[in-house]
């Protein structure tokens, strides 16, 4: 039997808001957004993302806080209470084991972020803009590796700290600090000679550069940037106190991240056209914007040492207060389903991390001749989670909203205390019909997708 011990929780309010902006803001926003917006319409990207970030992404967010402050229960627990049979056990178990699987290849790259601002600390940046820099450090393997073990540590120490001490003190300190640097690099960039055309590019819809696949793809991105399917909001959620209003928290997360997504597009966009002479195909060279392309454009700007510092203590902040999050979900998963204590349950996880981190990280290096599906290991866990598991853990959670605890049910916590619940009917529309057409739809064309059905 397992042994029940008090549960942990958030100061309040503003321990939560930032703790889930944290798990939000992350990697996601700073260099996919960008790439993906420019790659798909700019400005009808940006309009398409806010519409859908505002209607599917405020449903989820709000169904998977409210399922974990109702049970008080990690993802497992929380499906098990209202889901008869292994069916719902099974989409609880999907949503606490994306996060093992994300956690260490997310390391992998924290580790390459940890490199960079070594190397612009150092003043070598110069270096880091050369051609063949980056393909050269990934496929040495000893390099890359202590980066990932460097991140993987700072991880794992603050979970190992606590809910207070740990992920929402670190939150605190972290995300205003992201916010100011955002702001620097934003002005700094769109100030630069040929930029408003980026500027323009980014925030002005164009209706000709709308397709299907502008759609489907800010739906992908949503997914990924809000921290929706992967545990993390019904374990934040199982930390939130009775007397905070949901609905609320949520609007702070989704302004707190569409912000921060727009602010990346406002630091990069600008710059790359600036540095490109205009060319949008520049900004389309997916991962490898952050580690090849922002560097170059550094490197041929003004202050371009301080400005890579800046950019990178951002985008590190950013990949550890989402690494932390995802860490914290798959940490109270083993707390609650074994009965672990903290230290045991990080321990356990540190040891997930490092080995399917390794194989990540080395990769594409000395493990470079092992590919599954074509893929090397660390495109492969990202496929694997965000395409594909992602997808069907936020199915099971509607078919659990809908089929087993009722749209009743979640309202009556969202309103505890006499807290609005504003957006309602939206809410009970989205779940009831449109969220697992979507969800279907991100599953089947990413899939899709890597297997060369369809070209995205």
């Amino acid at each position: 039997m397992k042994h029940q011990k008090k549960r942990s929780s958030f100061s309040g309010k503003i321990g939560f808001v930032l703790s889930a902006a944290g798990a939000s803001v992350g990697l996601g926003n700073i260099w996919r957004f960008p790439y993906l917006a420019a790659k798909y319409g700019g400005g009808i990207f940006l309009l398409v993302y806010i519409l859908l970030a505002l209607t599917f992404g405020y449903t989820m967010i709000m169904a998977e806080t409210a399922l974990g402050r109702m049970t008080r229960k990690s993802p497992v627990g929380a499906f098990a209470t209202f889901g008869q049979g292994w069916k719902f056990r099974f989409g609880g178990w999907i949503n606490a084991i994306v996060p093992m699987l994300i956690v260490p290849y997310y390391s992998t790259i924290g580790g390459w972020v940890i490199k960079y601002l070594f190397e612009y600390l150092r003043g070598n940046g110069t270096e880091l803009a050369a051609d063949g820099y980056f393909t050269d450090f990934i496929s040495g393997g000893t390099a890359a590796e202590i980066g990932f073990l460097v991140f993987a540590a700072m991880v794992l120490v603050i979970i190992y700290a606590g809910v207070r001490n740990g992920i929402e003190r670190v939150s605190k300190f972290m995300m205003p600090v992201l916010v100011v640097l955002a702001v620097i690099i934003a002005v700094y960039s769109m100030t630069r000679e040929g930029a408003l055309s980026g500027v323009k590019y980014f925030l002005v819809p164009n209706v000709e550069n709308f397709s299907w696949m502008t759609v489907v793809t800010a739906m992908g991105q949503m997914f990924y940037s809000l921290s929706i399917a992967m545990g993390i909001l019904v374990t934040f959620g199982s930390y939130m106190q009775k007397d905070v209003e949901i609905e609320g928290a949520t609007r702070n997360v989704e302004i707190f991240d569409t912000a921060i997504a727009i602010m990346a597009g406002l630091m990069i966009i600008p710059a790359v056209f600036a540095f490109s002479g205009g060319d949008p195909e520049t900004l389309k060279a997916g991962p490898s914007l952050m580690f090849i392309t922002i560097p170059k454009v550094l490197a041929s700007m003004g202050f371009g040492t301080v400005m890579g510092i800046l950019f990178f203590v951002l985008v590190l902040f950013a990949a550890l207060t989402s690494a932390i999050a995802l860490t914290e979900s798959a940490v109270s998963t083993f707390e609650d389903e074994l009965g672990w204590g903290r230290k045991k349950a990080t321990f356990v996880m540190g040891v997930i991390i490092i080995f399917f981190g390794s194989l990540s990280s080395l990769g594409y290096g000395p493990l470079g001749f092992i590919k599954i599906i074509g893929m090397q290991f660390l495109d492969f866990f990202d496929f694997l989670t965000n395409s594909v598991m992602m997808p069907i853990a936020a199915m099971a959670t509607c078919l659990l909203v809908v089929r087993c605890i009722g749209t009743d049910k979640i309202a009556e916590e969202v309103q505890k205390n006499g807290a609005p619940f504003k957006r309602r009917k939206i809410f009970d529309f989205m779940i009831r019909y449109l969220c697992m057409i979507f969800t279907a739809v991100i599953l089947l064309s990413s899939v899709a997708n890597v297997f060369g059905w369809i070209s995205m």
